[in-house]
Protein backbone atom coordinates (compact mmCIF):
# COMPACT_ATOMS: atom_id res chain seq x y z
CA UNK A 1 0.00 0.00 0.00
CA UNK A 2 1.19 3.81 -0.69
CA UNK A 3 1.47 6.34 1.51
CA UNK A 4 -0.91 8.50 -0.70
CA UNK A 5 -3.25 5.27 -0.12
CA UNK A 6 -2.71 4.72 3.54
CA UNK A 7 -3.92 8.25 4.63
CA UNK A 8 -7.18 8.19 1.45
CA UNK A 9 -8.05 4.53 4.23
CA UNK A 10 -7.56 6.70 7.31
CA UNK A 11 -9.55 9.44 5.80
CA UNK A 12 -11.91 7.73 5.27
CA UNK A 13 -12.07 5.86 8.28
CA UNK A 14 -11.52 9.59 10.23
CA UNK A 15 -14.70 10.90 7.91
CA UNK A 16 -17.03 8.12 9.37
CA UNK A 17 -16.08 8.11 13.07
CA UNK A 18 -16.46 12.14 12.50
CA UNK A 19 -20.18 11.66 11.08
CA UNK A 20 -21.27 9.15 13.75
CA UNK A 21 -21.02 12.23 16.45
CA UNK A 22 -23.46 13.94 13.70
CA UNK A 23 -26.69 12.96 15.25
CA UNK A 24 -25.73 14.55 18.64
CA UNK A 25 -26.03 18.54 16.59
CA UNK A 26 -28.68 20.44 16.31
CA UNK A 27 -31.15 19.83 12.93
CA UNK A 28 -29.85 23.37 11.57
CA UNK A 29 -25.98 22.82 12.19
CA UNK A 30 -26.69 18.72 10.25
CA UNK A 31 -28.56 20.83 7.70
CA UNK A 32 -25.42 23.33 7.79
CA UNK A 33 -22.67 20.58 8.16
CA UNK A 34 -24.16 18.68 5.30
CA UNK A 35 -24.80 22.12 2.72
CA UNK A 36 -21.03 23.00 3.62
CA UNK A 37 -19.76 19.73 2.66
CA UNK A 38 -21.35 20.35 -0.79
CA UNK A 39 -21.35 24.19 -1.17
CA UNK A 40 -18.98 25.89 0.68
CA UNK A 41 -19.95 29.20 1.02
CA UNK A 42 -20.86 29.60 -2.69
CA UNK A 43 -24.52 30.08 -3.83
CA UNK A 44 -26.48 27.41 -4.55
CA UNK A 45 -30.25 26.50 -5.79
CA UNK A 46 -32.99 27.08 -3.03
CA UNK A 47 -34.95 24.27 -4.31
CA UNK A 48 -31.86 21.74 -3.66
CA UNK A 49 -31.26 23.51 0.00
CA UNK A 50 -35.13 22.62 0.79
CA UNK A 51 -34.95 19.22 -0.34
CA UNK A 52 -31.95 19.13 2.29
CA UNK A 53 -33.96 20.46 5.03
CA UNK A 54 -36.52 18.40 4.75
CA UNK A 55 -33.84 15.35 5.02
CA UNK A 56 -32.40 16.91 7.76
CA UNK A 57 -35.61 18.31 9.20
CA UNK A 58 -35.74 22.17 9.29
CA UNK A 59 -36.47 25.01 7.07
CA UNK A 60 -34.82 27.82 5.01
CA UNK A 61 -36.88 30.24 6.98
CA UNK A 62 -35.64 28.52 10.03
CA UNK A 63 -31.79 28.79 9.14
CA UNK A 64 -32.66 32.26 8.15
CA UNK A 65 -34.03 33.17 11.36
CA UNK A 66 -31.07 31.24 13.18
CA UNK A 67 -28.32 34.06 11.14
CA UNK A 68 -26.80 31.44 9.18
CA UNK A 69 -28.26 31.01 5.65
CA UNK A 70 -29.06 34.07 3.62
CA UNK A 71 -31.79 33.35 1.05
CA UNK A 72 -33.20 35.72 -1.82
CA UNK A 73 -35.57 34.08 -4.40
CA UNK A 74 -34.09 31.04 -6.01
CA UNK A 75 -30.64 31.25 -4.36
CA UNK A 76 -29.11 30.93 -1.03
CA UNK A 77 -25.54 30.32 0.94
CA UNK A 78 -24.34 29.80 4.33
CA UNK A 79 -23.33 33.12 5.60
CA UNK A 80 -19.23 33.21 6.52
CA UNK A 81 -18.21 33.78 9.60
CA UNK A 82 -17.74 37.85 9.36
CA UNK A 83 -21.28 38.04 7.97
CA UNK A 84 -22.82 37.05 11.24
CA UNK A 85 -24.69 39.59 13.16
CA UNK A 86 -21.64 41.16 15.12
CA UNK A 87 -24.24 42.24 18.05
CA UNK A 88 -25.15 38.44 18.86
CA UNK A 89 -25.02 37.07 22.08
CA UNK A 90 -25.42 33.30 22.92
CA UNK A 91 -27.78 34.37 26.05
CA UNK A 92 -30.29 36.39 23.78
CA UNK A 93 -30.47 34.13 20.03
CA UNK A 94 -33.65 32.44 20.05
CA UNK A 95 -32.78 29.39 17.74
CA UNK A 96 -28.75 29.04 18.51
CA UNK A 97 -27.12 26.51 16.53
CA UNK A 98 -23.74 24.95 16.84
CA UNK A 99 -22.87 26.06 13.59
CA UNK A 100 -23.67 29.85 14.76
CA UNK A 101 -21.82 29.63 18.07
CA UNK A 102 -18.98 28.13 16.56
CA UNK A 103 -18.81 30.56 13.80
CA UNK A 104 -18.56 33.51 16.69
CA UNK A 105 -16.02 31.59 18.30
CA UNK A 106 -13.87 31.47 15.23
CA UNK A 107 -13.98 34.95 14.42
CA UNK A 108 -13.66 36.13 18.04
CA UNK A 109 -10.42 33.94 18.89
CA UNK A 110 -8.81 35.37 15.18
CA UNK A 111 -9.90 39.00 15.94
CA UNK A 112 -10.09 39.77 19.33
CA UNK A 113 -7.93 36.66 20.69
CA UNK A 114 -8.20 34.09 23.50
CA UNK A 115 -9.77 36.02 26.18
CA UNK A 116 -12.28 37.45 24.13
CA UNK A 117 -12.99 34.08 22.79
CA UNK A 118 -13.12 32.29 26.30
CA UNK A 119 -15.63 34.90 27.19
CA UNK A 120 -17.80 34.34 24.38
CA UNK A 121 -17.77 30.55 25.45
CA UNK A 122 -18.48 31.58 29.19
CA UNK A 123 -21.26 32.93 28.05
CA UNK A 124 -22.76 30.62 25.40
CA UNK A 125 -22.69 28.22 28.53
CA UNK A 126 -21.34 25.34 26.63
CA UNK A 127 -20.77 22.36 28.67
CA UNK A 128 -19.91 19.80 26.09
CA UNK A 129 -17.14 20.06 23.56
CA UNK A 130 -19.58 20.45 20.36
CA UNK A 131 -17.93 23.67 18.84
CA UNK A 132 -14.67 21.86 19.00
CA UNK A 133 -15.91 18.75 17.36
CA UNK A 134 -17.44 20.86 14.72
CA UNK A 135 -14.93 23.24 13.98
CA UNK A 136 -12.49 19.45 13.88
CA UNK A 137 -14.79 18.33 11.42
CA UNK A 138 -15.27 21.76 9.28
CA UNK A 139 -11.33 22.05 9.64
CA UNK A 140 -10.93 18.48 7.57
CA UNK A 141 -14.18 19.61 4.95
CA UNK A 142 -11.93 22.70 4.37
CA UNK A 143 -8.56 20.40 3.69
CA UNK A 144 -10.92 18.88 1.37
CA UNK A 145 -12.30 21.37 -0.52
CA UNK A 146 -9.17 23.59 -0.76
CA UNK A 147 -9.99 26.59 1.65
CA UNK A 148 -6.87 26.94 3.10
CA UNK A 149 -7.64 30.06 5.42
CA UNK A 150 -10.58 28.88 7.00
CA UNK A 151 -9.07 25.13 7.34
CA UNK A 152 -6.64 27.49 9.12
CA UNK A 153 -8.81 29.37 11.30
CA UNK A 154 -10.67 26.18 12.34
CA UNK A 155 -7.45 24.55 13.38
CA UNK A 156 -6.62 27.79 15.59
CA UNK A 157 -10.18 27.21 17.31
CA UNK A 158 -9.66 23.47 17.81
CA UNK A 159 -5.80 23.85 18.76
CA UNK A 160 -6.87 26.82 21.28
CA UNK A 161 -9.96 24.90 23.00
CA UNK A 162 -8.26 23.56 26.16
CA UNK A 163 -7.20 26.79 26.77
CA UNK A 164 -10.50 28.38 26.42
CA UNK A 165 -12.35 25.58 27.81
CA UNK A 166 -10.05 26.34 31.28
CA UNK A 167 -10.47 29.98 30.59
CA UNK A 168 -14.07 29.61 30.77
CA UNK A 169 -14.68 27.02 33.80
CA UNK A 170 -12.68 29.11 35.59
CA UNK A 171 -14.23 30.34 38.77
CA UNK A 172 -11.58 32.95 39.37
CA UNK A 173 -12.57 33.98 35.35
CA UNK A 174 -13.33 37.81 34.85
CA UNK A 175 -14.51 36.69 31.15
CA UNK A 176 -17.00 39.25 29.72
CA UNK A 177 -18.16 38.67 26.24
CA UNK A 178 -20.03 42.49 24.78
Amino acid sequence: MTVRDALAEINRALDAVLEEHEGDLDTDTRWALAWYAQHGHSIGPAGEADTLCKAKNTSIGGLVEAGILWQQGNECRLLQADELDEHWHPTTDKRRTVWETTLHLRRTLMSDGTQAAAALLQAAGTSDDAPRDLAYRLFHICERIGTQSEALAYNALVTAWPDLARQAQSSEATLTFQ
